[in-house]
């Protein structure tokens, strides 16, 4: 591994132990084994390599989307796929996962202004991937009105659901609570004159 790389694991296992505010650049100097100039050298800013460092958590945690075993096994777009895709992203929460960093961004993100403007720019492909893997297509395939609608909605719940795991993981909702509830929602639409 060269230096970059070294920085970037180094910067993984800092937000994991000490979240964004509290990482120092001479934190991740120490973790990495590279030397304090190679920060600005490879990144430009400590914020643009925590940036980098979180979002490969975040894909390294995306890739525990998928139930063991495979891929989703329900229809695509169905409530059964949805229950399955929102099962398997709460299996990645709990104590010591990324998405607390998550929390961190949206309580402090008025003095993480760098950090927060990078995920900003990130948080539609979030999206994006969520869609995917509820309809079953690739993420390149994603219509943008896709990604208005539906991806919005799925980060909003992602936010939510990281909240509440955050807060209190006993009460935190299930994958099949999520499914429940959706399934009243559209009953109760139905209903409506």
């Amino acid at each position: 591994m060269g230096h970059r790389e070294d920085l970037l694991e180094g910067a993984r296992r800092c937000l994991l132990a000490k979240g964004f505010v509290r990482t120092t650049a001479r934190d991740i100097v120490k973790e990495s084994g590279a030397n304090l100039a190679s920060i600005g050298y490879h990144y430009g800013s400590k914020d643009a390599l925590l940036v980098q460092a979180y979002l490969s958590l975040v894909a390294r945690t995306g890739d525990e989307f998928e139930p063991v075993g495979g891929g989703f096994t329900s229809p695509p777009g169905s409530l059964e796929r949805f229950e399955e895709v929102w099962s398997a992203i709460i299996a990645t929460m709990g104590p010591g996962s990324v998405w607390r960093l998550s929390m961190e961004v949206l309580t402090l993100g008025d003095r993480l202004p760098e950090v927060r403007d990078h995920l900003a720019k990130a948080q539609s492909e979030a999206g994006r991937a969520l869609v995917a893997m509820v309809l079953d297509v690739a993420e390149e395939d994603v219509s943008d009105a896709q990604l208005d609608t539906l991806g919005k909605l799925y980060l909003t719940l992602m936010t939510g659901v990281i909240a509440q795991w955050a807060f209190d993981p006993k009460t935190a909702p299930t994958g099949e609570e999520l499914t429940e509830g959706v399934r009243l929602m559209i009953e109760a639409a139905g209903r409506t004159p």
